[in-house]
């Protein structure tokens, strides 16, 4: 019987107080990567994210004793440098990985996000001598490249140049000259290893919530070099892992916001909620297709919920019913598959509602009628409505606008988004009631309470 251990990496770097580099999103990375993440703080910072108030490097006996206590009893499969503030530092950890021999990614941290410096002069002598050597990767970007090799970098050609610069004058293994300062509709980042030049291309992503980047990409190298993966795949995983935590970066602070290593578990985590919850919506309405049946709407009828912020951002983060659910006699069946994309119009009705709470994550439609409405009200909901009538002919001419609007116009009339938003029609279009709620399950229960209570009064 084989026992399957967990691979464990160790990241050697400052502590950030407000959690968007350093130490903490390393070990969040490393965790969401499935490595079991260990550290060794070289500096104590107090910042946030738009300054570094103090700066307190640990005493080297400190460091020392970190390290040695972790390596000697757990073992490290790959490390990972980050911020290594003065020579003696550098000297000290480049020693200790050197004879313990296990891979070590340097991420040659030297100015924080906000301007303020993390590597003194000094020490950027020691790191060229002692540490860049015997790293396995190197992770430098367009403005650290620049400072270790003396190349101006303004192009591709000129990465390329600094790439092997720090290989083949500098000792590194490997070298992934980062993009992202350098202009283009893409961002490239250049690996140079074993003579060979290779590009990592990733759309570029306009945020100013880029905080512990460089961080979170050289720790995501470290996790899957502990895996035992090559350098290139490796780098591969970095890559979409960083291009991930960027998109779903954080609006936190009034600074620059930090990346999000979370996001490459919780996406997954949350559409597989939402999958679950869904599938038992969808259940609930066919159980009871005989209340259900009465409130379909001619053409059809629809359930969609969305991811929670901050991954939901279009369409495709909503899930829904693929072909709708229809009426079939006294019962009702969704025709389709229960698909993220699936739902075009519910989706637009859940995203601009989530604009207003973020909480109300669902929706569904049922067909207008005004007892509905005057039993929706009985039952204690809150509602309100838009009148089509009144949609400017600049939004009808915008494909999906108009839903939108109405959730807007409803949701402003009242100041918050309420259970049921209804609209009596316009000109080929259908009367219709959408009923909100915090899940899809939710969503249901409401219509399940106002078709009851319909079938009751209904003459």
């Amino acid at each position: 019987m084989v026992i399957q251990m967990i691979r464990r990496a160790l990241t050697i770097a400052g502590s950030d107080s407000s959690g968007g580099a350093g130490i903490q999103t390393d070990l969040k990375t490393f965790a969401a990567l499935g490595v079991h993440g260990m550290s060794v703080i070289t500096s104590i910072t107090a910042q946030n994210t738009y300054e570094i108030r103090a700066v307190f490097d640990l005493p080297l006996n400190i460091i020392e004793a970190q390290f040695r206590a972790v390596v000697e009893d757990i073992g490290v499969d790959a490390s990972k440098t980050g911020m290594l503030s003065n020579s003696e530092i550098v000297r000290l950890i480049a020693n200790l990985i050197k004879s313990y021999g296990f891979p070590v990614v340097v991420d040659p941290v030297m100015v924080a996000k906000s301007g303020a410096s993390l590597l003194r002069e000094e020490a950027i002598e020691a790191l060229l001598k002692y540490l860049i050597p015997i790293a396995t990767v190197v992770t430098p970007n367009k403005f650290e490249a620049e400072r270790l090799t003396g190349i101006s970098i303004n192009s591709l050609d000129d990465a390329k140049k600094a790439a092997r610069y720090i290989v083949e004058e500098l000792g590194a293994q490997a070298t992934i000259l980062k993009g992202g300062h350098i202009e283009g509709d893409e961002v490239t980042d250049i690996l140079y290893y074993n003579n060979k030049f290779k590009e990592f291309k990733a759309k570029r992503i306009r945020t100013k919530n880029t905080h512990g980047t460089g961080c979170s990409f050289s720790a995501a190298i470290a996790a899957e070099l502990a895996k035992g993966k090559p350098i290139d795949e490796a780098v591969k995983t970095a890559k979409e892992f960083i291009t991930i935590a960027i998109e779903y970066s954080l609006q936190l602070g009034k600074g620059y916001g930090p990346v999000n290593p979370v996001a490459w578990l919780a996406i997954p985590a949350e559409k597989y909620f939402v999958l679950s919850n869904l599938k038992k919506a969808v259940e609930q309405l066919e159980e009871n297709g005989y209340l259900i049946a009465p409130l379909m709407p001619e053409v059809g009828m629809n359930i969609a919920m969305a991811l929670p912020k901050p991954y939901a951002k279009s369409i495709d983060s909503v899930a829904g019913v693929m072909g709708r659910i229809v009426r079939i006699g006294d019962k009702v069946k969704a025709v389709g598959s229960i698909e993220f994309g699936a739902s075009s119009h519910m989706a637009r009705a859940v995203l601009k509602a989530m604009e207003f709470d973020e909480r109300v994550r669902a929706a569904a439609n049922i067909r207008f009628d005004e007892r509905l409405i005057e039993i929706a009200r009985t039952l204690g909901y809150s509602v309100s409505f838009y009148e089509r009538s009144q949609e400017h002919v600049d939004i009808k001419r915008v494909e999906g606008a108009s839903i939108p609007w109405g959730v807007e116009q409803a949701v402003t009339r009242i100041g918050y988004v309420p259970d049921i938003i209804y609209h009596k029609g316009d000109w080929g279009k259908e009367p219709m009631i959408n009923v909100f709620g915090l899940t899809a399950t939710d969503v249901v229960e409401k219509i399940l309470r106002l078709a009851k209570t319909y079938k009751e009064r209904k003459p």
